[in-house]
């Protein structure tokens, strides 16, 4: 098939790469909501278009983009479909670990053109530090594209074997740690069967008294510990992860707003005449426009400003760690907002099954739901800066 031919010409350019495969995408969609996986032939060109290695250290076979370049292709993918927009972003933010895990380990785990990783997120499960490595056992859920991934992880506080005592991070609280190990080791548990981004798999897995090798171990919490020292890697694994969450949202309104000046142009409503003359609906989709653009320029700018400025021997500090999750709240809700009232200028047109609005809406706002969307980063950002201590997950 034409549209999945291999795009290794496109991997200089990944933005152009993921506008290639939007035909495929949308092509796929309906396949992708009924059986809540992506196709093989449609993951196997994601993966020949290095998609799912943006993130990635060059050093381990990656791409290694700017942040402003990820939530492009993140956002040019969830234009056609939300769950695999979903699944890229979760699958390159795992690939983040690969910046902080020994460079042989990253390198032997990435060797496989098709690897993902894939992961839930922390919980209060722990693992038992023993001789050369780490013993786990537990259940994590929501692991986004775990269907397709073949590596799991699993974050893990973790008890010390001289009495039990956990483990510290270099902030002084118990840490979480992330053990790695082949998807065979793991029990894939089918959970995931929701209202929207049905696509993503996001399923829950077991490992069973499981020992993970202290090489194939990490934390995620502290960036003065990477091993990678470019620009990219300046930025924390929260605020990588809030871009890509943001990238989904972004693409989800923008292909939502521009289903709706498309059905303007159609659409008469009874005795109203048509849409698109409508004083009403002209004013509100050019609103609409300006807030969705003017917080997605908002979010390019501070990732754009702080990727150039990032320097080596430093992680980001507190203040533009808060910049970037500002950027990206407010993205998030802006996206939320604008399918929202695009969903309502739409009328009936919004309420049937393959429509260009109802499963995007309902995209949303399971998105919605998802941590990084929650109101409570206000209230994070304005805290630092008043001047407050942060909290970790800036």
């Amino acid at each position: 098939m034409d549209r999945l031919e291999r795009a290794d010409h496109l991997v200089s350019d990944p933005v152009a790469g993921a506008r290639r495969l939007g035909p495929a995408i949308a092509a796929a969609s309906e396949d992708i909501e009924r059986t809540r996986r992506l196709p093989p032939a449609l993951l196997s060109a994601l993966h020949d278009a290095k998609l799912f290695r943006l993130l990635l250290p060059r050093s381990a076979g990656g791409e290694e983009v700017t942040p402003g370049t990820y939530m492009e292709v993140v956002e040019e993918v969830a234009r056609h479909d939300a769950s695999v927009a979903w699944n890229l972003f979760v699958g390159n933010s795992s690939a983040l670990v690969g910046a902080y895990i020994g460079l042989d380990v990253a390198r032997e785990i990435w060797r496989d053109p098709h690897t993902v990783v894939s992961w839930g997120p922390p919980n209060e499960h722990r693992a038992r530090a023993v001789p050369g490595g780490y013993r786990i056992s537990g259940r994590w859920d929501f692991a986004s594209g775990c269907r397709a991934a073949n590596w799991m992880g699993a974050h893990a506080l973790v008890e010390e074997d001289n009495g039990g005592a956990l483990r510290l991070n270099s902030y002084g609280r118990p840490g979480q740690r992330i053990l790695l190990a082949p998807a065979s080791q793991a029990v894939l548990l089918d959970t995931w069967d929701t209202i929207g981004l049905r696509g993503t798999a996001s399923d829950s897995y077991t490992f069973d008294d499981l020992f993970v090798p202290e090489a194939y171990s990490s934390q995620r919490e502290d960036p003065a510990l990477r091993r990678e020292t470019g620009p990219l890697y300046s930025f924390t694994h929260a605020g990588l992860y809030a871009v890509g969450v943001a990238g989904v949202a972004l693409g989800i309104a923008r292909a939502m707003l521009d289903a709706l000046v498309e059905l303007a142009t159609k659409k008469s409503p009874r005795n109203l005449g048509r849409m698109a003359d409508s004083p009403t609906v002209q004013a509100e989709v050019a609103r609409t426009e300006a807030r969705l653009g003017a917080a997605r320029a908002y979010l390019l700018d501070i990732v754009g400003t702080l990727f150039e400025r990032a320097r080596p021997e430093a992680p980001m500090g507190i203040a533009d760690r808060a910049k970037v999750r500002l950027g990206c709240t407010h993205a998030i809700h802006t996206a939320i907002e604008t399918a929202d009232i695009v969903y309502k200028a739409c009328g009936v047109d919004g309420i049937f099954p393959g429509s260009p609005f109802e499963r995007r809406f309902r995209d949303m706002h399971t998105l919605s739901q998802q941590i990084q969307s929650r109101s409570a980063h206000y209230e994070a950002v304005g805290h630092v800066l008043l001047g407050g201590k942060p909290p970790v997950f800036l």
